[in-house]
Parts: structure tokens; C-alpha cells; sequence
């Protein structure tokens, strides 16, 4: 339309010429009429290109509307965030009461709420084997059995305590070939079954063993354990495990935790774990460590040998706190360990020491009535 309109005023203007000669007045009239319709038609193409303008600033307009509706739908609301936060918490406290549950529940099974008081008195039993190795007796039963060396799969069993102090030449009465060889000396007997830790390929096996037979009867991979020495001055042990009154236990060092001591309670039938407790208890300098009634007690002594003492605990019924309570000092002996294994119904620790086979004699009391002894 606006190209029709511009070709006749075209027309109209070389026509200027032949219409002055008919008269000023007409000229003016002919002139002052192109001037308005030129005005028009430049008024009208100012339009046309607004509405393009503004035809693209709509689009443009309707674009960011679609893309705020999408982040919209995207972006939770505020009350969606809220249900989201009171789900966790909900989540969290469930969780802390599922680990209370069970802190109460090992805290039923067996009224344990007897601490060490002191270690009071030692007696070296004998002299055998390796200057490293693990000697101890089945709590459930009255045999001793012994494996020496940090590494070896022979396993020897007498048949009481008696039996194997009687004189040098005493023979075992059974000798068992273990399918795999032992790693450190980490190792217990519980209820006529071994428990100890291979490795393979940089991974620690939990391994249980039926002495009757020597076949594996249960293995399984322990999270977090074999990064580091439980230890350090028994660089060749990963693994602890411990019997106590409440049953079966192992304990590490964990690199996530900056080498500290982290102790599981184990089912002893499956080896399922049961519950992780990670302490303030470090693996430096320490030589070894036992639980009675569900407190881990750790034995520091120094790379050279010396008087070992318990500087470290802790308490799964939070009921002795490590920061309130004494040294304690083994009696006055200097020496080193290359393990330590609690027997809950003697009161007594049985401790591998430079190739001496030793025993000392603990005193436990009530929780809270722990005393130094020097």
C-alpha cells in the first residue's frame, strides 16, 4: 500500500511544472497537498517499523516469561524446602535413637559395670617361640593356645594352663595347620573357634576358623581397616581382636579418623557387624589394647621398651571418661608387647613379652572407682 502512494505522489510531483503555469494560487494549493500526504506516508512508515519494534519486543518478552515459568518449576518453593528439612532431622533423630538402641541393648544383655581398677601383679610362665606372637585361653572353655610368630599358620593347643607350664619338653596335645597363614598377632579363641586376619592384595580378611576341624567357617571384609598398623610399635598387627564379658571385638586405626583407634563389636557367629565406635585413643606409640565390660583400655609404652602404661579409654556406656581418669601403670618391669588379651572370667591378662609368655593379674571395681597405682 505505502509503495502505491509513493508512486503517485512521483507522478504528481513532475507534474509541478505544467501546473505553475496555470497560476500561483493553484501551485500552492497542489503543493501544500504533496507536502501533507508526504507527511503521511512518512508517519505511516515510522509506525510500520515501531510495530515491527515493538512486535519483536513481545517475543522477546514472551521467551523470558516460558524460561521464568520453567526455573519456576524447577526451583522448590520455600514450604518444599521446609518438608525437606524436617524430613531430615526426622531422619537424623531417627538414626541416634537407632544407635542408643543399641548402645542400651549391649548395656542389658549383660550388667556390666565393673572397671579396671590396676593391674597389681605379673608372673612370667614360660619362655617359648618367637620374640613376637599371641598366647591366650578360650573364656568359654579351659584350653591355651598358642601361635608364634607374626606370620605362620601352625597353631598349637594344650589342653590347660597347667599342662603348658608343667616343664620345657610338655608336648601340645593337638597341633592344627591353619588353611591361611595368620598376619601379626592380632588373633583370640572364643568358643572353640579362631578368629584372626589375612591379607590379600592390600585387603584384610576376617577369618574364623572351627578348631575341631581347621576349615574356614566364616570370612569377611572389616570397612575401614588395613590402612595403617593398629599399633605403631606392632607395625606387622592390622587387626586386634578381643574378647570381653560382652563378647566378640576388633580393633584398628582408621586414616579417616587421623589414625586413631576405632573398635566393632562383632556377631560371633556370622561376623556381622554390630556396632563401630571411633575414639580419641591414637595408634602412636601405643603397643597394645583390651576391653572389659565394654571399655577399651590402651597400653602405650616407647619404641625402645620401657614400663607400659594405660594413658588412653574409652567407654561405650559413657560412663568413665578418659580425660578424668589416672594413668595406670603396669608393674614396675620394663619391657614391650606384642599383644595383650583379656580373659574375663580369670581377671587376667595373658601378654606375649619378648618370647616370655607372662601373666597379670587385674583388679577391677565399680565404674568411677578407678586409682592410680605406680
Amino acid at each position: 500500500m505505502s509503495g502505491r502512494v509513493l508512486t503517485v505522489l512521483l507522478l504528481l510531483s513532475l507534474t509541478v511544472g505544467p501546473v505553475q503555469s496555470q497560476g500561483s494560487s493553484q501551485d500552492a494549493f497542489i503543493i501544500q497537498y504533496l507536502e501533507r500526504r508526504l507527511a503521511q506516508v512518512e508517519v505511516s512508515l515510522h509506525s510500520t517499523s515501531v510495530k515491527s519494534q515493538m512486535d519483536s519486543v513481545s517475543e522477546r518478552v514472551d521467551r523470558m516469561e516460558r524460561e521464568l515459568e520453567y526455573l519456576e518449576n524447577k526451583i522448590p518453593n520455600q514450604s518444599d524446602i521446609e518438608m525437606e528439612e524436617a524430613l531430615l532431622e526426622q531422619q537424623i533423630k531417627a538414626a541416634e535413637m537407632d544407635q542408643l538402641k543399641r548402645k542400651a541393648k549391649i548395656k542389658v544383655e549383660k550388667d556390666c559395670s565393673t572397671a579396671l581398677s590396676q593391674i597389681k601383679s605379673v608372673k612370667i610362665v614360660k619362655k617359648m617361640g618367637d620374640i613376637s606372637g599371641s598366647w591366650f585361653k578360650d573364656p568359654s572353655e579351659g584350653s591355651v593356645y598358642l601361635l608364634s610368630g607374626i606370620r605362620n599358620n601352625t597353631l598349637l593347643e594344650y589342653v590347660s594352663l597347667q599342662s603348658f607350664t608343667e616343664r620345657t619338653t610338655t608336648l601340645p596335645v593337638k597341633v592344627l595347620q591353619l588353611p591361611f597363614f595368620w598376619q601379626g598377632t592380632g588373633h583370640v579363641v572364643y568358643s572353640g573357634f579362631l578368629y584372626y586376619h589375612k591379607s590379600v592384595f592390600m585387603c584384610l580378611y576376617l577369618i574364623k576358623v572351627d578348631l575341631l576341624n581347621g576349615t574356614v567357617v566364616d570370612s569377611t571384609l572389616l570397612p575401614g581397616a588395613g590402612g595403617l598398623p593398629v599399633y605403631s610399635l606392632n607395625p606387622s598387627t592390622y587387626l586386634d581382636f578381643a574378647v570381653d564379658e560382652l563378647g566378640l571385638w576388633v580393633i584398628h586405626a582408621d586414616p579417616e579418623y587421623g589414625g586413631n583407634l576405632v573398635f566393632t563389636k562383632l556377631d560371633k557367629v556370622t561376623l556381622a557387624v554390630e556396632y563401630i565406635w571411633d575414639t580419641q585413643c591414637r595408634s602412636r606409640d601405643a603397643e597394645g589394647a583390651f576391653l572389659i565390660c565394654g571399655t577399651l583400655y590402651v597400653v602405650y609404652n616407647t619404641q625402645y621398651g620401657g614400663r607400659s602404661t594405660v594413658q588412653c579409654l574409652y567407654d561405650i556406656h559413657d560412663i568413665i571418661h578418659s580425660e578424668e581418669s589416672p594413668v595406670m601403670f603396669f608393674p614396675k618391669r620394663y619391657t614391650s608387647h606384642s599383644s595383650i588379651h583379656y580373659h574375663p572370667g580369670d581377671n587376667e591378662l595373658y601378654a606375649w613379652d619378648d618370647g616370655y609368655q607372662t601373666i597379670y593379674k587385674v583388679e577391677t571395681g565399680r565404674n568411677g572407682q578407678v586409682t592410680a597405682v605406680e
